[in-house]
């Protein structure tokens, strides 16, 4: 069953194609019609619709190829499942023509034989041709399922052959629209050589008209030269009042300049004197910082000297004390050393 579903599937892929082959041959043929009712502008529109339409016919006609190569595959296996099935039923058939050949042997062989014996091969063997009779009907639906797939196959080579004529006829088509094409390619080249030559007609119209034109200005132009160069007069006049001017102004920028100059050496002569004071000062501030430095050691050590003597002090006194203290001591002990006495 699984074959038939896919045949079908195939089948309406084959529908579809036609379908789409169909509307192309359609479009094809109106696209034809345009062209020879169209103008000479839309020539390169239709050439670019020309090979789309090839390269959509040559694609179909590519994946109908394809697809008729696999339906061959298919049949092929169809007609060979076809062959072992018919073989089957065949073997299923003698199996059958046996056991009932040995049936009726063992009926007239054995009629002496206890009835439970004979029930007991007739059970088997009904058994077996139940088996076999289902074996056989599944051989026979799938015989029958191979048969529709054939007329299935049958139907599709019909209509593969009428696609062949319908790509002979496009290819009719296409080998038509060539030679048009190529006539209006000749079209083409003579028009453009017609255009050219006219074209170079209106230049050389052109160029002739414009020499006229220089001559008729040339013969203006000899009146216009007089009152020109007494405009020109006037403007070197203007533009010689406008140089002195320049003139004096340029020698007034120079003046400003050289005394920019000098004021500039002068600033100059001044910074270097300022950064020569500006480094003594630095040198006089660091030798005011070491003196400082200098200053707050000897400072740190003073404190020191005096917290040392300060100390030495207090041991002083702590040693009168301590004297005072001793000599009170004996003091007391002579006296009672005598009243011991």
């Amino acid at each position: 069953m699984a074959s038939i579903s896919l045949s079908l599937v195939e089948i309406i892929v084959l529908m579809l194609g036609a379908i789409t082959l169909g509307i192309t041959i359609h479009f094809f043929i109106t696209s034809q019609r345009n062209l020879k009712n169209g103008s000479m502008a839309g020539t390169e529109i239709n050439r670019k619709e020309l090979d789309d339409w090839k390269m959509r016919y040559f694609n179909d006609v590519e994946s109908r190829d394809k697809e008729l190569s696999s339906l061959k595959e298919q049949l092929n296996e169809i007609t060979e499942n076809a062959n072992i099935y018919s073989i089957e039923a065949d073997e299923m058939r003698k199996n059958n023509r046996r056991l009932q050949q040995e049936l009726e042997a063992t009926r007239k062989a054995s009629p002496s034989q206890d009835r439970a014996g004979y029930l007991e091969q007739l059970r088997d063997a009904r058994e077996n041709l139940l088996d076999q009779n289902e074996k056989i009907g599944n051989l026979i639906s799938q015989i029958e399922a191979a048969r529709e797939q054939e007329e299935t196959t049958r139907e599709i080579r019909e209509e593969n052959e009428l696609l062949k004529q319908d790509i002979e006829e496009m290819q009719m088509q296409l080998t038509r629209r060539e030679k048009e094409l190529v006539n209006f390619k000749q079209k083409e080249q003579l028009s453009s050589e017609m255009t050219s030559m006219l074209d170079k007609t209106y230049a050389e119209f052109n160029i002739l008209q414009e020499k006229i034109q220089k001559l008729e200005s040339q013969v203006s132009q000899s009146k216009r030269i007089n009152m020109e160069y007494d405009d020109l007069k006037e403007e070197q006049y203007r533009i010689s009042h406008e140089m002195e001017d320049q003139k004096h102004k340029y020698q007034a920028i120079f003046s400003q300049n050289q005394q920019l100059r000098m004021d500039l050496a002068e600033t100059e002569d001044k910074l270097r004197e300022a950064n020569f004071q500006r480094q003594q000062l630095q040198k006089k501030v660091a030798y005011l910082e070491e003196l400082s430095n200098d200053l707050q050691v000897v400072t740190e050590a003073n404190k020191k000297l005096e917290s040392q003597i300060r100390r030495v002090g207090e041991l002083e006194s702590l040693l009168q004390v301590t004297e005072e203290e001793r000599d009170e001591l004996t003091r007391r002990q002579q006296q009672k050393g005598q009243q011991e006495s």
